[in-house]
């Protein structure tokens, strides 16, 4: 294999960027900042090449060294190297340098912008790990790195109430989903007694039912990994808050990388999964879809509507994969990248020209004062929306064509209907920022963003046109369907014919979304949503109270349950059993102590005594 050294470099390049930041030139911001984003620039530049030299399936398919061994566990510390990892590394590397480049010019006023890139550098590593790990203790360790990485990048600000609280949130929600990981991962291992990715596949090639009676429950803790990482329902709750952080951690970990890693996961080892665990899969992707969408026809936050977005995406993506389609899911997620980090950068660039606004209902009239942002957020939103010849359209169709392969008209009724309330909440979005009058001062006088942050617009604009021809599809077929022909960028730009129910469907739902988002809100002052929907509008603003109904419950249950643990050991343990030991012996000792007190009159007056009873006793009890 050529340049076999390079996927080493590129998943440390990052991690001596963190070191290096943090170590000596904390500091210097502006040098701190070329640090990071030359690391991650390089390691697209390298990816580039190594893909180059050996394609995206290279010779040697994994490179490793061992690392630990016990008894029957041997574990290595490798990397691997195919089509769904390289992919990857291309979007984490690309799409993160990009981010990081917008960084540069979004944080430059920031007193902690060293400290900002020290942290996005760490994260990058922690991802690239992930991509490239070739069995699940890496992966596992790798992916408790994201957590602490995405930890530092919410929490930011932490002077900050909110980006602390939210920050916690994120990290122990996550913990949630990665405990039932942890035990799926163990109970592979129990079964199978290898964690080597490769292996696994072997074992199920020559065995489909290799994990017997355990399959669907190994299935499911493994999808546990995914409900927290990529944040599904009922573990959904915390991404939308993660909103607290800087605009462009949101693009990069809760756009391109971070939230991806749940459904890279299920692809990656998808031989696990069963019908039924597939199954269960399906639904919660689809339900998640279904809620976060209608969440977001309903929130006036720039960044937290798009962060029900990307839940919904997400959801399509699981969904995809529980309908036995890792390529339409991997096709999708990638396509995703591209424009939603497009999305979250457009809504950084707006939030800086009106220092710090979030509230769409306070901006207006803003393709005059930022034509660049309005263009590039146009492309992203139509790409977002499925129109024909942006990428998310052929990603998408791929999904409403699977769900009709598979038979599953509910799931497909649900994603069309998503379809178009993604259609109507994300135009609601435009007319209201975009178009129209300014409704503030602050949106009289934005202006456009500088060229740092402009030209990562443009690049991940030309992206969302052309990310859904430009032969993703083919590299994700040969990795999960090594016989498909690969397709030419004619064939790929007329595949959604194909299915052509999917595609009317797809087509209509967009139509019906924009046409409603258009009557509604073209000239609006103000929501007329929530008098046409009335208590439903207000749920779904308070999105549909899932905080409040947890924090009556399970936190409750919690508290109520330390209560109980404190009393016990408090009362009981410390007091009772603890306690009466310890007085017990306190007592007994003082007794003791008594008899030694050094008084002469004292010793004699007890010898005296003594002697009087042991007489009594031998003349009384001695006959």
């Amino acid at each position: 294999m050529k340049l076999e050294a390079l996927p080493w470099i590129i998943l440390f390049l990052p991690l001596l960027s963190a070191a290096v930041i943090t170590l000596f030139t904390l500091r210097c911001r502006t040098l701190s900042s070329l640090i990071s984003i030359g690391a991650i620039v390089a390691g697209f530049i390298l990816t580039v090449c190594f893909i180059g030299a050996n394609g995206f399936h290279p010779a040697v398919t994994e490179t490793a060294t061992s690392w630990l061994s016990i008894d029957t566990l041997h574990v290595d510390f490798g990397l691997k190297l195919d089509a769904l990892s390289l992919m990857m590394m291309l979007i984490v590397t690309g799409v993160g340098g990009a981010i990081h480049i917008y960084s540069f010019g979004y944080m430059h006023e920031d007193r902690s912008m060293a400290r900002f890139f020290a942290f996005l550098s760490l994260f990058t590593f922690s991802m690239l790990g992930i991509v490239l790990a070739n069995n699940f203790l890496q992966m596992f360790i790798f992916w408790e790195l994201v957590g602490v990485s995405s930890y530092l990048l919410i929490g930011f600000w932490f002077e900050k109430p909110s980006a602390g609280d939210a920050a916690k949130k994120a990290f122990i929600t996550n913990r949630l989903g990665d405990f039932g990981f942890l035990f799926g991962i163990l109970m592979v291992w129990g079964v199978l007694g290898t964690l080597n990715f490769g292996e696994i596949s072997a074992q199920f090639l020559t065995n489909p039912v290799a994990l017997g009676g355990c399959a669907t429950l190994a299935g499911l803790l493994i999808f546990c990994g995914t409900l927290g990482k990529s944040a599904q329902f009922p573990l959904h709750v915390w991404l939308a808050d993660a909103m607290e952080g800087p605009t462009p951690v949101s693009a990069l970990i809760h756009a391109a990388t971070m939230v991806a890693a749940g459904v890279y996961m299920l692809c990656r080892t998808f031989v696990l999964f069963n019908a039924e665990a597939l199954h269960v899969i399906s639904y919660v992707g689809g339900f998640t879809a279904l809620l976060a969408a209608l969440i977001a026809v309903q929130q006036n936050d720039i960044k937290r509507i798009l962060a029900y977005s990307t839940l919904s995406q997400l959801g399509y993506m699981v969904m995809a994969v529980g309908l036995t389609g890792p390529t339409p899911a991997m096709f999708h997620l990638t396509t995703h990248a591209f424009f939603k980090a497009l999305l979250f950068l457009g809504a950084g660039s707006v939030i800086h020209a009106l220092h710090e606004e979030q509230d769409i209902w306070k901006m207006g009239a803003l393709k005059q004062k930022m034509p660049i942002t309005f263009y590039t957020f146009l492309f992203g939103t139509l790409a977002l929306c499925g129109v024909p010849i942006f990428s998310g359209f052929y990603s998408k169709d791929s999904i409403l064509g699977l769900a009709l392969e598979q038979k599953n008209f509910l799931l497909f009724g649900v994603a069309v209907f998503v379809a178009a309330l993604t259609t109507f909440y994300m135009f609601r979005l435009f007319f209201v920022a975009f178009v129209g009058n300014p409704r503030t001062e602050k949106a009289k006088h934005a202006h456009e963003s500088p060229a740092v942050m402009s030209f990562p617009l443009i690049a991940l604009a030309v992206l969302a046109v052309a990310g859904g021809f430009i032969g993703v599809v083919n590299v994700y077929n040969s990795q999960f369907k090594p016989n498909a022909e690969s397709l030419s960028i004619i064939q790929q730009i007329l595949e959604p014919i194909h299915a052509p129910v999917g595609l009317a469907c797809g087509l209509g739902a967009v139509v019906v979304g924009f046409l409603a988002a258009f009557s509604l809100y073209k000239n609006a002052a103000t929501d007329p949503l929530p008098a046409k929907l009335g208590p439903l509008a207000t749920a779904m603003k308070n999105r549909f109270y899932f905080d409040e109904i947890y924090e009556a419950t399970f936190i409750r249950a919690h508290d109520a349950i330390a209560w109980v643990a404190w009393f016990v050991d408090r009362w009981i343990l410390e007091g009772v059993v603890i306690g009466g030991v310890r007085g017990g012996t306190d007592i007994f000792g003082r007794g003791l102590r008594l008899l030694q007190s050094g008084n002469l009159q004292w010793y004699a007056f007890m010898f005296v005594t003594g002697v009087a009873v042991v007489l009594y006793w031998v003349l009384v009890f001695g006959k």
